[in-house]
């Protein structure tokens, strides 16, 4: 039960502070809408999404109502589709079309999983669908693309790391009259969690109950608003017990929103991840937390330690408010989606190198950053591997969502409009590693991941 006091603080927190719930998101298994026949799966993958859920967008703008809590996105996610496409063979981009008519029918703003797992290597589907996600993401609007290509346990695999340079700049390419569009809608991953309710890079994985409803909760406003009330004369730990506690309140609410979606909807409910996931409005962005704790701009010496602080008060503050935090669940650092990073980077205090070191200890890895158009595929995949090192030595999840501005140089913008916001194209290092990328193989899996 919620006290009144807690009831008034939340409303205060949603009027003043952009606390939202940013996702409801049902994660869907599609392993028996596999067949033989493409055709078959594509219609039996249709009739399960629309069957299970059409009250999804109803339910959640049913509770926004009721409660008066802003629930940003209505999502799906699906079982990796590589796997699907190996069993039918036949074009992959059959079953991006089905998704997206899926979407489109049911009413959600976008479903993730065309997807595939290879980070110990192709198996049946995977290379077909790889090769299949630039054109797929250019000719539908609502379906997202994911690769893990690193694990811990399995070490990186360089022939996935060159190709996705490659695919990434093709996304872009493809979609160079809508803001490269295609490459903001894929994400390359090593530890790629099962249970993430946000897009790019959700998917429904082969460990997940049939159907789940998964909630993702966003605050960065709130935590933000709580610092500026502290004392400036309080020590960093004092600091951490103030988010830790806001992040508890957060997360109450997103249980609360699970339970009543998984109640109404007859669905089980899957995890809360607590993510604190900015957006170009105003007052909500990460990068004004970090200088809220005494940074005078996000990016200066310090930035790192700040982020890592923020990062494990948000999870302790989750774990204690609810048994069901999965996901991610930490902090995002999307440079397009950061009033705050906008600014740092439009002022020189932030650039890729720093970033990449802040990915080290956030929730997940390069975010929305936009380069020049002329980066080679290449150096894409450099980036990559470099992301997906961080994420394999330190057991956490990494990601790179890298948009190439085509025809566009550093220090011009990319405007996407919507929560995606606008993207500073961001100076690259273009020393070149293709000799190193095109070795292929495999980096091994690091000492750490022999914990059995």
């Amino acid at each position: 039960m919620f006290t009144t006091n807690e009831i008034l603080e939340t409303i205060k927190m949603i009027d003043e502070d952009c606390l939202d719930v940013r996702t409801i998101t049902m994660g869907i298994s599609l392993i028996d809408c596999m067949d033989e026949n493409i055709d078959r799966s594509c219609e039996k993958i249709y009739r399960k999404i629309t069957r299970l859920a059409k009250d999804l967008v109803k339910v959640g703008e049913a509770i926004e109502k009721e409660y008066g809590i802003p629930i940003i996105n209505k999502r799906i996610s699906v079982t990796p589709i590589a796997m699907l496409a190996g069993a039918s063979g036949g074009d992959p981009l059959q079953y991006a079309l089905t998704l997206d008519r899926c979407a489109k029918e049911v009413g959600v703003n976008f479903i993730g999983g065309y997807s595939a797992l290879v980070q110990k290597g192709f198996s049946a589907g995977d290379e077909a669908l790889i090769a299949s996600i630039p054109k797929a993401l250019a000719v539908t609007q609502r379906v997202c693309a994911s690769v893990n290509i690193g694990s811990t346990k399995a070490g990186i695999h360089m022939d996935a790391v060159k190709k996705m340079g490659e695919i990434v700049l093709e996304c872009a390419r493809l979609t160079t009259d809508d803001n490269c569009i295609g490459a903001a809608k894929l994400v390359v991953f090593c530890n790629a969690p099962e249970d993430n309710p946000f897009m790019a890079g959700a998917f429904h994985g082969v460990g997940e109950a049939d159907c789940v409803i998964n909630v993702g909760v966003s605050g960065p406003g709130v935590v933000r608003a709580a610092l500026a009330k502290a004392d400036p004369s309080l020590p960093m730990h004092e600091l951490a017990e103030i988010i830790k506690k806001t992040a508890f309140k957060i997360t109450r609410m997103g249980q609360m929103v699970g339970t009543l979606a998984s109640e109404r909807l007859g669905v089980p409910f899957g995890i809360v991840d607590l993510s604190l996931a900015p957006t170009p409005a105003i007052g909500d962005s990460v990068a004004h937390i970090l200088e809220e704790m005494g940074l005078r701009h996000c990016g200066a010496y310090g930035t790192t330690a700040c982020l890592a602080m923020l990062n494990d008060a948000v999870k302790k503050g989750g774990v204690m408010a609810s048994s069901s935090v999965g996901g991610l669940s930490g902090a995002f650092i999307p440079v397009s989606e950061d009033a705050g990073m906008i600014d740092a980077v439009k002022a020189g205090h932030l650039c890729l190198e720093k970033l990449e070191a802040m990915t080290a200890v956030c929730s997940v890895g390069l975010d929305m950053i936009v380069v020049p158009g002329d980066t080679s595929a290449t150096i894409i995949s450099g980036i990559i591997a470099d992301e997906a090192a961080i994420g394999m030595v330190n057991s956490k999840t990494t990601a790179v969502r890298i948009i190439p501005a085509i025809d566009r140089k550093a220090g011009e913008e990319l405007e996407f409009g919507g929560l995606l916001g606008s993207g500073v194209i961001m100076e690259v290092n273009q020393a070149e590693c293709a000799d190193m990328i095109n070795r292929g193989g495999r980096i091994p899996a690091p000492l750490q991941s022999l914990k059995n």
